[in-house]
């Protein structure tokens, strides 16, 4: 008597496969738009909603992973492997985003943020090399300036005690080791003439340029040291222009506080 073998073919989870699918494929549309962004191939608007896009396939992917995962556990069909591996890309690739996105939130919409409201410095060599659809180089004003006392009541100018040349000098050095493209460097002359750096800061991952002045002013104690940040495109800046200025002062009075 011939005994045969009864096989079962074990089902693999088609939402586990497409879960994991979406969740690879979002990883190089996001890469695409910050590459294509950094080398000018895009412009902003295209960039975010290429940007957009590849967070929407991983947010869609985390959340097919996730039902996945509980299919397969109860089924017994293949995949729960490929279920877990989408989430974690899903997350890997959100977290970011959704940490920056979440502490925004919170923020009043601001794109350009000063150290003096009253007088903020202004972007002259910038004015030449300004894109016409980006945000304008006027300072919002008194509305804008009100908003930002109350969210960042940290932001202010540094006096130092130095003369207005080694201020000068001390802010260009922090200037080039965070590698901004600096425009334009007036250094100060004496009363007659205030110092004024005029750079291009870059996001590190997406590329998105703010553009930066600093003016340094002689007081009769030495020099007083004021900085504006300014977001080239969009409605909201996130923070990170007042965390630039704030970051620029801190390493200025820590440097001058070591001489």
């Amino acid at each position: 008597m011939i005994r045969r073998r009864l096989y079962t073919e074990e089902r693999f989870s088609p939402l586990a496969r497409w879960s994991f699918r979406l969740a690879l494929f979002s990883l190089p549309v996001v890469a695409l738009s910050a590459v294509l962004y950094r080398t000018g191939l895009l412009d902003f608007q295209p960039a975010m909603a290429t940007l957009g896009a590849g967070l929407g396939l991983a947010l869609l992917a985390g959340v097919l992973g996730t039902v996945a995962f509980f299919v397969t556990w109860e089924t017994g069909w293949l995949g729960i492997g490929r279920a877990m591996a989408a989430v974690a890309i899903a997350a890997l690739v959100l977290a970011g985003p959704a940490a920056v996105l979440a502490r925004g939130m919170m923020l009043p919409r601001l794109t350009d943020i000063t150290t003096d409201p009253a007088d903020p410095p202004r972007f002259r060599a910038l004015t030449f090399a300004h894109p016409r659809d980006a945000n304008p180089l006027a300072y919002p004003g008194a509305d804008a300036a009100g908003l930002q006392h109350l969210a960042y009541p940290v932001i202010k100018p540094v006096d130092l005690s130095a003369t207005p040349d080694e201020a000068f000098n001390a802010v260009l050095a922090l200037i080039q080791k965070r590698k901004w493209h600096i425009l334009d460097a007036v250094p100060p002359r004496g009363t007659r003439r205030d110092g004024q750096i005029e750079a291009v800061a870059i996001s590190p991952l997406m590329g998105f340029r703010s553009d930066v002045v600093i003016r340094i002013r002689p007081t009769p104690k030495g020099a007083r040291v004021d900085a504006r940040s300014a977001a080239r495109y969009g409605g909201h800046d996130l923070g990170t222009n007042a965390q630039r200025i704030e970051s620029l002062m801190t390493d200025l009075t820590a440097e001058r506080r070591r001489r």
